[in-house]
Formats: structure tokens, sequence, C-alpha cells
């Protein structure tokens, strides 16, 4: 089932859906069953699963010698979204990025998603690998995620990269993310919506948002986007602090503000569960405001850990 209709069917009331990361290579699915299971008491109509691209690691050999090894340390998402459809009967929604697939692997991967019944896609460009200093795409593959999504509409109109014959066309519902608070890449914020507004009439179904802790940022970019023609379904992402270390390491990675009354609370606490119950608590209050604003999906970005999620959606839903 489409994400656009699992929305349209719950005729304005929010719905709580969550975020994976596979495990990393060699441990077991256990590990997503263990992340899933707290949380289905909220009934989610769809769960993310991330994407990872390939990177690199040093093996060094008896010699001496180092050897430049590609290594993807996050497989399996095609294979866990299967799983959580088996075992959970509800919509797993895979993410597709550019880095790390060539055009024809993409194909490929999209060709097994529809074979598995997966309705919904989120596509992205993805993050650069650890050790290069700006996003590379892969040779014969996407540069951004505009070009990515256009390849997904183009096999929803039956057209795949080489076939000179008639073809079946996917059904695929795609989605996009988008940044309240501006891509760190984007030179400004008009540029940022410009490219958000091309996805949109390209064929974006619906819209994702990086985490932000500041909901009239998320209720002014919403409101901007209604004036300027996008109205497909702008789901927010969230994430709440636990530790104090994110105080400084959140706005580093993610390139996000967090309000000064939030960090001040933070630098008050004296334990880390402190800490964690400043941060619950903030995400709480940010959530019932949203509710009542109006969005349509509460987003969860777990990062494995179901406790805090679960506390927070124990107080909303």
């Amino acid at each position: 089932m489409k994400i656009t209709e699992h929305i349209a069917g719950a005729n304005g009331k929010a719905l709580f859906s969550f975020e994976l990361l596979p495990p990393v290579k060699g441990q077991s699915i256990q590990q997503i069953y263990n992340a899933i299971d707290p949380l289905m008491e909220f009934k989610p109509p769809f769960i993310d699963v991330t994407y990872h691209r390939e990177d690199y690691i040093y093996k060094q050999h008896p010699t001496g010698l180092l050897e430049k090894v590609t290594y993807r340390k996050r497989p399996g998402t095609v294979a866990i979204c299967a799983a959580i459809i088996n075992r959970y009967k509800v919509d797993a929604v895979p993410h597709l990025i550019c880095g790390g697939f060539t055009k024809d692997e993409t194909e490929n991967a999209l060709i097994d998603l529809q074979f598995l019944g997966i309705d919904n896609v989120l596509v992205l460009r993805g993050d650069a690998r650890k050790a290069d200093p700006a996003f590379m795409p892969t040779p014969g593959g996407h540069s951004y995620a505009c070009e990515l999504l256009q390849q997904v509409v183009n096999m929803n109109n039956g057209k795949y990269l080489h076939e000179d014959h008639d073809s079946n066309k996917t059904n695929f519902c795609i989605g996009v993310a988008a940044y309240p608070e501006k891509h760190f890449e984007s030179p400004n914020p008009e540029t940022d919506f410009k490219y958000l507004k091309q996805k949109v009439d390209m064929g974006a179904d619906f819209i994702v948002t990086q985490m932000f802790f500041d909901n009239q940022k998320y209720f002014s970019f919403v409101n901007r986007c209604r004036e300027n023609g996008i109205n497909v379904p702008i789901i927010p992402g969230l994430k709440p602090i636990t530790t104090s270390k994110q105080l400084i390491n959140l706005p580093k990675i993610f390139h996000i503000d967090i309000p000064l009354e939030l960090s001040e609370a933070v630098s008050a606490c004296k334990t880390e569960k402190d800490v964690k119950d400043a941060g619950i608590e903030w995400m709480i209050h940010q959530c019932k405001e949203l509710i009542e604003f109006g969005a349509p999906v509460l987003h969860f970005y777990t990062m494995g850990n179901p406790e805090p999620t679960y506390r927070i959606a124990k107080e909303v839903f």
C-alpha cells in the first residue's frame, strides 16, 4: 500500500512511523526485530530501511603493505524489507541512493523491489564516503537525487534503460528528502527550495524532512511549500536528544540548529539520564504541537534504539 494511501485513509489522524539501520555486516537480523518489536504497539503503517554505499577500509598484509579494499558495512536493505513485510505485515520503505550504484544496478534493484510487492521508495543522493572530501558519484551512476528520481519515474511510465519494446510499468510511490533548515551544500534556502519544487514537479509523491528541534521551522517550511504549489504530504523527521555529546555532534553532522532553551536545559543536566529525560520531554512537546498543526505522520529516526521513541510515542499516540 502506498504511503499516500495510508495518509489519505487516516482521515487527518497523525500516523506513527520510524526508520531502521541495517545491522553491521555479520550481525543477526534479530537486531532488527529487537528494534521493531517494542514499537509495533503504535501500529506503524510503514517502516523505512536505510541504504548505505560502499566505503574503503585498509587491510595490512604480513609484509606490512596496506591494501585499499571496498567494503559495504551495512548490507541487506532489500532482504530486511522483505523480512519486515513477511513478519509484521506492514509496508517497508527502502531508501534508494545514488552513491555506490550504477543506473543498471538501480534498475535491477527496483525490479527486485517490485517483485517483492514493495510499493514505496525514498529517493536520496546519499552521503559521501568517509574518505572522500565531498560526494563522488559512482561511474555509470547518478550524481543527484533528481536524476535518480527521474529513473524511477521513467520506470513508472514503462521506460527502462535499454528495452526497446513495450515494458510493464512499475507503480512506486516516491518520496524525497527536504531540509527545513536548508541542505548544507545549498548556497541559500531559495536554491534548496527550487530543487525541491523541481522534484515534486517531476513526480515525487511525498516528502520526508531532516530532523529539526524548532517546530516553527517546520511550520514555515510547510506554509512556504503550500504557497508555492507543493501539495504533497510533508512528513516531519524526528529524533530526540539522548546524550550531551549530541549538542555538538548533531549540528556538526546534520547541519541543524538546536534551540537555546533546549541546549540550556541539556547543559544544566547533571547526568546522562537527565539529558535523555530532557530530550524526550522536549520531543513529546514537539510531537503534540506537530499533531495539532496537522502533520500527517510523525517519523522517528531510531538509529536502532527503540527505547526513546517508545517513551515518546507512549505519551503521544
